[in-house]
């Protein structure tokens, strides 16, 4: 069954190469640029991919125009600092032509701090990114966007989509920040309200979920930063949404 590779990108020359190596056994390779200047284009060029380029909409927006783009209905949806590995491209080309769903999820394996986090939130991290654009479409959410499916997706086992971000700590950080701006304006927008209560115990419910539930202290130093980071970004999520909640008063 055909097969289209879609991503999209922004000065991602550092990253890209890897990431459309790994894609190379899809059909097709689809890249949507937002106004790189860097060396990505001809990077892409050089793995045969059709490029695209289009003024940033948001994350949904851009991803659903990349979706659209594409000549095949079945779509693999990946970002720059990902790759396929060979048993992930082994288990989409047995399970596809099956088609046993609309949309299948993905475990992705997340490296963190120079280790593969294998706990906690770093893994398996499911993510829905194989789909039949008749049945699924990405949301319109600028950030935190996802996958709408029209049935439940089918998760794919024996595979990892690898994530290997090159970002700083610090450069993490401050995506973080602007992420959690987001989330508290969606928020505000949609009516919810922020609480003492939200803000001290989503983030102590969130620790106890992923470093001891889900074992997130196997995963050493890398993973208690991983964790707590995401705990950080729910406490400041709340306290964002508190001051949009006094603002309008």
């Amino acid at each position: 069954m055909p097969l289209s590779v879609v991503l999209i990108t922004k000065n991602a020359a550092t990253q890209i190469d890897a990431c459309l190596a790994s894609a190379s056994f899809a059909d097709e390779i689809v890249v949507v640029d937002s106004g790189s200047t860097d060396d990505t284009l001809k990077i892409a060029k050089r793995h045969g991919a059709r490029i695209i380029e289009r003024e940033w909409a948001g994350y949904g927006p851009q991803k659903q125009f990349a979706v659209e783009s594409a000549a095949h209905d079945w779509v693999l949806c990946l970002d720059a600092d990902e790759r396929v590995s060979p048993q992930l491209i082994d288990r989409i080309l047995r399970e596809l032509p099956l088609e046993h769903a609309y949309a299948y999820a993905i475990p992705r394996c997340n490296r963190f701090l120079g280790r593969w986090l294998r706990h906690g939130e770093g893994y398996p991290d499911w993510s829905v990114r194989l789909f039949d654009r008749r049945r699924a479409r990405w949301s319109d959410d600028s950030v935190h966007e996802k996958v709408i499916c029209s049935t439940p997706p089918h998760r794919i086992h024996g595979g990892d989509l690898m994530h290997e971000s090159a970002e700083s700590l610090s450069r993490y950080l401050d995506k973080q920040n602007q992420y959690t701006s987001l989330q508290a304006e969606r928020l505000h927008a949609a009516g919810r309200k922020s609480s003492t209560a939200r803000m001290l115990f989503a983030p102590i419910a969130r620790f106890l979920k992923f470093y001891f539930i889900r074992l997130g202290f196997l995963d050493g130093l890398p993973g208690l930063v991983h964790i707590a980071i995401g705990c950080m970004n729910s406490f400041n999520k709340y306290a964002k949404l508190l001051e949009l909640n006094q603002n309008r008063k």
